[in-house]
């Protein structure tokens, strides 16, 4: 098995990391445009084989995309984050020509890859990565969920001084601020978090959810890396392993939830194809208005590369 993560920044080098110390793939090669960079992460981490008693070998490469060929699974991390005075157009057009040449390279060397997108914004540039890859939409989807609902649960965590292990949690809609979070999906050990906890804590808990990634950028001035390289990582594993976790994960939507033509966050059962189903949860009329909202944004953020897309036609 052999995996490829693009994008050898935080997240990319904690991603390749993770999948190396729990020895998902035998070869994991870390690309970056930034001369020197992809191969010293990659060497560094090879060098705690012998500590941490693993196999999986980390390759390096600048920009050689050869060096990718025959991936079975792709996750791309590249782009830019958004700098002070960038408007989200400018974010987009930026970070959609990145994800465009790094799609036609992925998958002119590894044509039956299944790509997993984690650069931002999450939604749209999925989206870039979809139109560009000309392949079967379950074999192309972005990260969100797995990282969304990981801050939900750590936060009821924390919040019921319990062990996270036991804490289960759905949650829909795109990545930012127009997630939804569903506390009638989400339990303890199976008990219904709202028999263990109020309602104003909940909201609270959800609401902080909703601005996770904004809280780490104040604290450390950047983006976060450790949980979403983990949970790329996480999303790998369940692919390579032919797992059938059921994870949310921002999906091609077909029909399902009554939405056609947009990537949105939805459970889905992830397996050696990439999507093997996506789950249709019986949601009620709060769930489906938060929902049908989330929605709204995603499309109005798809609309703008669309129209830049038409523009350079």
């Amino acid at each position: 098995m052999k995996v490829t993560v693009v994008g050898a920044g935080n997240v990319g080098a904690t991603c390749a990391d993770v999948l190396a110390q729990r020895e998902i793939a035998n070869e994991i090669v870390l690309l970056d445009i930034k001369e020197g960079v992809a191969e010293g992460k990659a060497l560094d981490i090879w060098q705690t084989a012998p500590i941490n008693l693993y196999d999986s070998r980390t390759v390096g490469s600048t920009n050689d995309y050869s060096k990718t060929a025959d991936s079975d699974v792709v996750v791309i991390t590249s782009g830019l984050p958004r700098k002070p005075g960038m408007s989200r157009d400018d974010l987009i057009a930026t970070n959609a020509g990145i994800v465009k040449t790094v799609t036609e390279n992925v998958v002119k060397y590894s044509p039956n890859a299944i790509i997993i997108v984690v650069s931002n914004p999450l939604d749209v540039m999925t989206y870039c990565a979809y139109l560009n890859a000309k392949i079967d939409s379950k074999r192309v989807f972005g990260m969100a969920g797995v990282l969304d609902t990981a801050r939900y649960r750590a936060f009821l965590a924390t919040e019921l001084n319990v062990s996270p292990k036991d804490i289960q949690a759905v949650l829909m809609g795109g990545h930012g601020d127009t997630m939804v979070p569903l506390p009638r999906y989400t339990t303890v050990a199976g008990i219904p978090v709202t028999e263990l906890i109020s309602e104003e804590k909940l909201n609270e808990i959800i609401e902080r959810t909703k601005f996770g990634g904004g809280e780490i950028v104040k604290l450390l001035g950047t983006s976060a890396w450790y949980a979403p390289g983990a949970a790329a990582a996480q999303m790998v594993e369940a692919i390579v392993r032919d797992q059938k976790r059921i994870f949310p994960v921002c999906a091609w939507l077909d029909g399902e939830y009554g939405m056609k033509e947009i990537f949105l966050g939805v459970p889905v059962v992830l397996g050696k194809n990439g999507i093997e189903k996506i789950i249709e949860l019986d949601l009620n009329d709060a769930e489906k208005a938060l929902l049908e909202e989330s929605a709204v944004a995603v499309k109005s953020v798809m609309a703008v590369l669309d129209t830049m897309n038409a523009t350079n036609a």
